[in-house]
C-alpha cells in the first residue's frame, strides 16, 4: 500500500496541477533561450573563426585551450576553481591534427590474434597442396578406400557375371529338359 493510504497526498498536502497555458508559456521560453543560446555561439564561433585565421597554424594548442575556457561549467565547477591533479581534461583533436601517416599500434592481443590467422591461412595453403603430414595421411587414407571400392566392384561385377551364367545355364537345362 503506498504512503498515506488509499487517499493521496501525504500528510494532508494539496496536489497543484500545473495549467496547460502554463506548459505552452515554459515552452516557448525555454525555446526562446535555446535560440539566443545558439545565436550567441554562432557568433562567438564566427568571431572565433576570424581570430583563428590571424593566427599562426602551429597555434592549435591555444585555440583549445580558449574552447575549455569558454564552456559553460556545470554546478559549483563555475563557481569555484579545482586543481585536481589527477583530473584530465578531454582534448579532443582535430581532423587536420589527426595523423594517418603512421601505422596503428596494436595491442600484444591483437598482434597475437593476427599472427594466428596468418598461420592458420599458410597451413590451409600447405594441407590443400598436400605438403602437410595430415595431408599425406589424408591422401593415403584415400588411396586404400579407392583401391577396396575398386575391388568391391571387380567382385560385385564379377558374382554378377557368375549369377548370369548360373543363370544362363539353368535356363538352357530347362530348355533342353522340355524339349
Amino acid at each position: 500500500m503506498p504512503k498515506g493510504g488509499k487517499k493521496g497526498g501525504h500528510k494532508g498536502r494539496v496536489r497543484t496541477y500545473t495549467s496547460p497555458e502554463e506548459i505552452d508559456a515554459q515552452m516557448k521560453a525555454e525555446k526562446e533561450r535555446k535560440r539566443q543560446e545558439q545565436e550567441e555561439e554562432e557568433q562567438e564561433g564566427a568571431a572565433q573563426n576570424d581570430t583563428a585565421e590571424e593566427k599562426l597554424p602551429a597555434s592549435g594548442s591555444e585555440d583549445s585551450d580558449d574552447e575549455n575556457s569558454q564552456r559553460r561549467r556545470a554546478g559549483v565547477e563555475g563557481l569555484i576553481e579545482i586543481e585536481n591533479p589527477n583530473r584530465v581534461a578531454q582534448k579532443s583533436k582535430k581532423v587536420t591534427q589527426i595523423e594517418l601517416d603512421e601505422p596503428k599500434q596494436l595491442s600484444r592481443r591483437e598482434r597475437e590474434e593476427i599472427e594466428k590467422q596468418k598461420a592458420k591461412e599458410r597451413y590451409m595453403k600447405m594441407h590443400l597442396a598436400g605438403k602437410t603430414d595430415q595431408a599425406k595421411a589424408d591422401l593415403a587414407r584415400l588411396a586404400i578406400i579407392r583401391k577396396q571400392r575398386e575391388e568391391a566392384a571387380k567382385k560385385k561385377e564379377e558374382e554378377k557375371k557368375a549369377k548370369e551364367a548360373a543363370a544362363a545355364a539353368a535356363r538352357g537345362i530347362n530348355s533342353l529338359s522340355l524339349k
